[in-house]
């Protein structure tokens, strides 16, 4: 089997930290959302890989590369315009050839992996498999409707109710869906929409089976949902001491402090991570918290939190909490009087200030 990555959305609901970086290399416990999609390909014993790119494929390639580092042999699909999940097919169609393959949203988190449901789709002769989850509200999603077993039917954010059983960005096909999505139209949306694609396999009377997870899953498309696949992986964390923590220091629970990190006179409250080459100084970092590398904290607390590489924060007085701030971000308490707040934000920024 292959894979096909989709990795070329620009990510407007996460600016403004995707007007400068990809949305897919976004870390989440320290490690940026598409690498931990390679990793569960990768553990699903996949090695032919490849990356549908967008506007942001000179970022992509430079993090990804040839992808020696996972062991696998890594192709580029260029996507001029986002045209939809089945363009994306439709465009990787000379990588994809006549194999079967599964499809992964490159800014998806899934709890467990992807090998078991690659070893029954290989074992199987169906013409897809679709994986659902159980969601609370439905109209946010393309649903399936179910009957003996199979999916019958698909509808796009439905007004009223037909399922609860959304799709949520990992499916298997064989070379049946290059044929749909050369029959669908596009949608209202100028898009060829995924879905259609697999109505149409079902419509032709093909094997289209779907899996439900049971674990969670989460889409990185927004702030809030970033903060809760970090929270959620990082409860996941085996304590790890590679840096060094001073005998000032605290370290509570499930906490990673990475190599060449240093902790100085401070708590560190799991679960958390503290990446490599970060300075930890006077400072509280409580549960929830990702500190990715050669960032500096001094003088602060941080709780619930993603801090992004080379940023410092120094000597702030309030706790910052349910944050994500971005990479190279400068954070600090003015000598100068008289007291203000000083900003420099980009546009679609957010400030919560709290009175005194």
């Amino acid at each position: 089997m292959k894979a096909l990555i989709l990795s070329g959305g620009r990510g407007t609901r996460l600016r403004p930290i995707t007007y400068t970086s990809a949305k897919q290399l976004v870390p989440v416990g320290n490690r940026p959302v598409l690498f931990r999609v390679i990793d569960a390909i990768v553990d699903a014993g996949i090695t032919e890989v490849g990356v549908v790119v967008g506007d942001t494929a000179s970022e992509i390639m430079a993090a990804v590369g040839d992808g020696s580092r996972w062991g696998v042999d890594v192709t580029y699909i260029r996507q001029d315009q986002p045209l939809g999940l089945a363009h994306a097919v439709k465009v990787a169609a000379d990588f994809l050839r006549d194999d079967r393959f599964v499809m992964f949203l490159g800014d998806n988190v899934i709890q467990g992996g992807i090998r078991d449901l690659i070893q029954d789709f290989s074992a199987s002769d169906w013409n897809a498999q679709i994986v659902l989850k159980r969601v609370p509200d439905p109209r946010q999603f393309g649903v399936a409707v179910l009957e003996n077993g199979r999916i019958a039917k698909l509808v796009e954010k439905p007004a009223e109710y037909v399922s609860d059983l959304a799709l949520i960005g990992i499916y298997m096909f064989d070379r049946n869906i290059l044929d749909s999505v050369n029959n669908i139209k596009p949608s209202w949306r100028n898009e060829l929409e995924i879905t259609d694609a697999i109505q149409d396999l079902v419509d032709r009377g093909l094997a289209v089976f779907p899996h439900v997870h049971e674990g969670w899953w989460i889409d990185t498309g927004k702030m809030e949902d970033l903060l809760d696949a970090n929270r959620l992986i990082l409860d996941d964390l085996a304590p790890a001491v590679l840096g060094t923590v001073d005998g000032e220091s605290q370290v509570i629970g499930k906490v990673v402090i990475e190599q060449g990190a240093e902790v100085t006179n401070s708590v560190i409250r799991g679960p958390a991570i503290i990446g490599e080459h970060t300075k930890v100084i006077d400072s509280y970092i409580g549960p929830f918290t990702s500190v990715y590398h050669h960032c500096e904290i001094r003088r602060s607390e941080v709780e619930h939190s993603i801090i992004m590489e080379g940023s410092r924060i120094d000597s702030v007085d309030q706790r910052i909490e349910d944050s994500v701030i971005g990479r190279n971000v400068e954070i600090a308490r003015s000598p100068l009087k008289p007291k203000a707040y000083k900003v420099h934000l980009g546009d679609n920024s957010r400030v919560g200030l709290i009175g005194q």
